[in-house]
């Protein structure tokens, strides 16, 4: 069957049921449409694209396809005719659809090898509840305190750094913490080197910020720390952002002879580099180095922690540290972000940390996720061998490389389809993707559905791959 003919059929489809349906009404899902045209997931996506690009059907990651707004609806009489801020807005920033895609709920009935935060199942809800009554018992943590956070907590962040308290400032999670950061030491126009690919939530931000965003090669140890002095040269940057620990996507760890290189690299360019250690609670082979923050005496690191990955999504609690007048504007540009981060909350995460419960979730999470990644591992080799590089020590996530014929963000739309959620690759790369990947994130799911999730995800591929070839 001609796949031309079949987009054009649910085009077709498509474009009536939204003319007949009122603004917002959701539209039939691509496993239906799949079924209903006898036509490949693939073609489905393509067609839903053709219309998202007219402007007749909004995709939302996860959640399906929707009537769009027509110029001139008016669905809520009261609210008048809004279109004029489509003009007044102007273009949306790159990087906000991707994000809403990446925190997207999965549908019921998927599998979930997407998403940036644990299993519910992984979360320590008990000891997070015993450590918010505690802490909403104390009469003091509802009175304001310091801006900068609460100094105990702030003691907590800072240990094993080099730093002192008085050198961090607490932050409503991390995302914050990477804006925030960007926002305060550099101004629109300036650069940001970053590794390639690297945290499209960094890459939003950086965005955001009006930085220009300068890719570095990186590879399984790391950023490398020939390229990045070839960057700073080229450049003049005098920002590096860097997950030297799990890096999200890849999961790699900075090999121990590059740390040296890549600190002396940011000293001769006079810059920082911003080091975020989201994944410090979370490796699961061996003993993490310590932060490249710790071999710090001048004040080049900037160190970014947040509690909200190896936690839960609630605990919104992250830290910035920075010596001297950095970390000066940083506690200046907090203070104007928000004023201060909830008290309770504040004192939650420090009894939290400071309980033994914490140390034995961090010990039961290092053999659930250990579980669960050589689940993934395994199933891929029996189903799917994509993955071939080295295994990640640590994170969430697996980096895996797809065949150049394929079209990374029409697998995943296949995936949704057959029932698995993955996240496709481009979206972490500051400038164009050597080739398409996946990541596939081994704590959203338990062990025991891995071969099941990666069976659906080849029938995906395979089936992507039986379009291409029919174009």
């Amino acid at each position: 069957m001609n796949d031309g003919n079949a987009a054009e059929r649910v085009i077709q489809d498509l474009r009536r049921a939204a003319t007949a349906a009122v603004v917002g009404s959701r539209l039939p899902s691509v496993r239906d449409l799949t079924a209903r045209h006898h036509a490949s997931p693939v073609t489905v996506a393509a067609a839903i694209r053709a219309l998202v690009r007219e402007g007749v059907v909004e995709a939302r990651p996860g959640q399906g396809t929707y009537v769009a707004a027509r110029p001139g609806d008016h669905a809520d009489p009261a609210r008048g005719d809004l279109s004029w801020q489509t003009v007044a807005l102007g273009a949306r920033r790159s990087g906000e659809e991707e994000l809403q895609a990446l925190l997207a709920v999965p549908p019921a009935g998927a599998i979930a090898l997407s998403g940036g935060y644990l299993d519910p199942e992984l979360q320590p809800s008990a000891a997070l509840g015993a450590a918010l009554a505690r802490a909403a018992r104390q009469p003091g943590a509802w009175l304001r305190g310091p801006a900068e956070g609460r100094a105990e907590l702030r003691a907590w962040f800072a240990r094993d750094l080099g730093l002192r308290a008085d050198d961090m400032v607490i932050c409503p999670g991390g995302q914050a913490a990477i804006s925030t950061t960007l926002r305060a030491l550099a101004a629109p126009g300036d650069t940001l080197l970053v590794e390639s690919p690297t945290y499209l939530g960094a890459l939003a931000a950086a965005r955001a910020a009006g930085l220009v965003v300068v890719p570095v090669p990186a590879d399984a140890e790391g950023v490398r720390p020939d390229q990045l002095r070839a960057a700073f040269t080229r450049t003049g940057a005098r920002l590096f952002y860097c997950q030297p620990l799990h890096a999200n996507p890849t999961g790699a760890t900075l090999a121990a002879h590059r740390r040296s290189e890549v600190l002396d690299a940011v000293r001769e360019a006079g810059s920082f580099l911003i080091e975020d250690d989201y994944a410090r609670d979370l490796t699961i082979d061996g003993t993490a180095p310590p932060p490249l923050a710790a071999g710090d005496a001048d004040g080049h690191v900037v160190y970014l922690r947040s509690l909200t990955k190896p936690a839960a999504p609630g605990l919104r609690i992250a830290a910035i540290g920075a010596r001297g007048p950095a970390g000066a504007r940083l506690r200046a540009a907090r203070l104007l972000d928000d004023l201060f981060v909830s008290g309770p909350l504040q004192q939650a995460a420090l009894e939290l940390v400071t309980s033994p419960a914490w140390d034995r979730h961090r010990r039961a999470l290092r053999r659930e996720l250990r579980a669960r990644r050589d689940a993934l591992l395994a199933a891929l080799r029996r189903h799917l061998p994509l993955h071939d590089g080295p295994v990640p020590d640590g994170g969430l996530h697996l980096w895996v490389r797809l065949d150049p014929d394929l079209d990374d963000t029409a697998v995943a739309t296949a995936a949704a389809a057959h029932g698995v959620i993955v996240f496709p690759g481009r979206p972490w790369f500051a400038a164009e993707p050597p080739a398409p990947h996946l990541r596939l994130t081994y704590a959203a799911s338990p062990p025991e559905l891995m071969d099941e999730a990666v069976q659906r995800l080849k029938r995906a591929v395979e089936a992507s791959a039986s379009s291409r070839r029919a174009l």
